[in-house]
């Protein structure tokens, strides 16, 4: 009895290894590569587009660990049963299999392996299509590795949280200094959208991490992880949640901090750039020669292998439990596959059509965490949950429609013969001219203020009567 009280604690080693270990799941291929470029971009612009990247990028994940742990993982509670499983399997889908999984294939080969390969131009034919042959057998590779570590979620803990994170930071942490030390030169002019709108540009920028909708589902995973060390008690669960919560946002915000002062001051070592990973290598085998381009491959390779394994993990424990037609390493094999394959599909392709993806479903996801914490102040909790997620959800589609180049100018060129699709783009252009009056339209966050309303409205929504009476 004794030494089952004493297996409800966690120690302090194990407490540091859980926040260790979110941190490096976070830690991924967006992490890395947008905040270098995002940096250069908005010059001496950069401490506004910084900080609306740490909004969305640190502290919006952070908030959502906390409102799992709030939840007790259970964050879509209010919403109707096919709406919550619709919700969850499409946010599953895109930072699983779909996006962010198969992304951390291709940074780690872009970053972490390219420049030591002398031909990287070689091709594959399978059937019709072309494919890279050194892209393929990394990302085959690297999936495959992916695969054996997420086989058994229960060493999640001592592999990563106290392995490979220890390595990781203590890299980064070199990298951080080096910056400090060795700027490649002064701060530039602010270029593009960082010009006019630094901060909420730098906010947009921080969904492409999607570590918003990571932290929904990782919440849960560390959940798991730490009923798994013997904590049963959803109080002390909630505490080590948010302690792992405050290490992996500390850890992030030094990392994007850092890379942002790097991309800012990289002058000449970043001209023709076309993302933040080229900055990244550009500026390491400046610096340090091979030994940093080694450096950089190996803190790049340990972050989306870390966060890989996290997701596809996170992935295979939902889908076994939604659809236990296959085992969860039946799970893990398949998604690995899938990731696998899509990796190949290439990393600018990829990131760019992820873009409206994610205009679409953030908002639902930002909207969810707030509606988290103000639950109890709701007279009608079930239904102010589902009309702001409709709302969010609805503006968020427009959003999204718009990133995807469905504008007002395309919609006006359109002229479907069918009556019913005609009827539909006038619908959209109606829609397109209302939406186009509410703040922030142009930046991609029509969402917010109609989002915002809504929310508030629901506070004042009195409950039934029949709820009075009783």
């Amino acid at each position: 009895m004794g030494q089952r009280v004493q297996n409800k604690q966690m120690s302090i080693t194990d407490t540091l290894g859980l926040g260790f270990m979110t941190f490096a799941f976070f830690l991924g291929a967006g992490n890395l590569i947008f905040p270098p470029f995002a940096g250069m971009l908005a010059g001496e612009n950069m401490p506004l587009a910084m900080l609306g990247f740490l909004v969305t990028a640190v502290g919006l994940p952070l908030t959502g660990l906390i409102a799992v742990a709030k939840a007790n993982g259970k964050v879509m509670a209010m919403l109707p049963a096919f709406a919550a499983t619709a919700l969850a399997i499409a946010i599953y889908i895109i930072i699983g299999p779909a996006f962010a999984a198969p992304r951390t294939g291709l940074v780690a080969y872009e970053i972490g392996a390219r420049p030591f390969i002398d031909n990287t131009e070689a091709i594959i034919m399978l059937g019709s299509v072309e494919l890279k042959l050194t892209q393929l057998l990394y990302t085959l590779g690297f999936f495959t590795l992916t695969m054996l570590l997420a086989m058994f979620p229960g060493k999640l803990l001592d592999n990563v949280g106290k392995v490979l994170t220890p390595i990781l930071i203590t890299l980064l942490v070199a990298l951080a200094i080096s910056v400090i030390f060795l700027p490649g030169s002064e701060v530039g002019q602010a270029v593009g959208d960082y010009r006019n709108s630094p901060l909420t540009k730098g906010i947009l920028e921080g969904y492409n991490t999607m570590d918003t909708l990571a932290s929904l589902m990782f919440g849960m995973l560390i959940i798991d992880i730490v009923r798994k060390k013997g904590i049963t008690e959803p109080a002390l669960q909630t505490k080590y949640l948010v302690r792992a919560a405050f290490i992996a946002a500390a850890g992030l915000a030094f990392v994007y901090v850092s890379l942002f002062f790097l991309g800012a001051t990289a002058g000449d070592i970043a001209q023709g750039a076309e993302n933040g990973g080229q900055i990244l290598t550009n500026y390491v085998t400046h610096e340090f020669g091979a030994l940093g381009t080694v450096m950089l491959s190996t803190v790049v390779t340990l972050a989306c292998l870390t966060t890989a394994v996290g997701l596809v993990t996170a992935c295979s424990e939902f889908f076994d439990e939604l659809l236990p037609v296959m085992s969860y390493k039946s799970w893990v094999f398949l998604l690995s596959a899938i990731c696998a394959t899509v990796a190949n599909i290439g990393l600018s392709q990829l990131i760019s059509i992820s873009i409206p993806v994610l205009l679409t479903i953030y908002p639902v996801a930002i909207a969810l965490v707030v509606l988290t914490f103000l639950t109890s102040s709701f007279k009608r909790p079930e239904f102010s949950h589902r009309l702001v997620l409709s709302v969010a959800l609805f503006f968020g589609i427009l959003d999204g429609l718009h990133a995807a180049g469905l504008t007002r100018e395309v919609l006006q060129a359109l002229e479907p013969s069918n009556g019913l699709l005609a009827f539909l783009v006038d619908a959209l252009l109606y829609i397109e001219r209302l939406t186009a009056e509410l703040p922030l339209h142009a930046e991609g966050m029509a969402w917010l203020l109609p989002t915002v309303l809504t929310m508030l409205a629901c506070l004042f929504i009195r409950p039934r009567a029949s709820a009075v009476t009783v």
